[in-house]
């Protein structure tokens, strides 16, 4: 497990959203999220996560993984860097890609998380961009 960061607390808020297509995992992660406080949405693929996020109210951060079908990560991302409302919303990468490190610079993403999670991990990073 790696965590790097690389920027400072976004919106305000205990929200997140979850962008992953693996169904037991976000529901895994929204089971854990939701208990230590948060609210969480879920999305399968990047297009849900870009129409759910132009419908409801800004999250306070975004988890994403890259391999998703419909939309993937790459897609997600790009599509979000040129929507100015959207654009500045922090992005946890999420994957086991042994590369995930590169992948996430190059996306401009806030920081990235490897797989298997580890809970204090993701706590420790959300709790930078969500406020109690």
């Amino acid at each position: 497990m790696v965590m790097v960061a690389v920027s400072d607390r976004g919106p305000e808020g205990r929200s997140v959203l979850i962008v992953e297509d693996d169904f037991d995992v976000r529901d895994a992660l929204s089971q854990l999220l939701e208990f230590e406080g948060y609210m969480v949405a879920g999305a399968a693929n990047g297009q849900e996560a870009i129409d759910h996020l132009r419908s409801t109210p800004r999250p306070a951060a975004i988890l994403l993984d890259l391999m998703m079908p419909v939309m993937d990560g790459f897609q997600f991302r790009s599509e979000l860097m040129h929507d100015p409302t959207l654009a500045s919303i922090p992005v946890i990468i999420i994957s086991a890609d042994a590369s995930v490190a590169e992948k996430a610079a190059r996306m401009g993403a806030t920081a990235y998380l490897r797989k298997p999670i580890e809970v204090d991990a993701l706590l420790h990073t959300l709790e930078r961009f969500c406020l109690p």
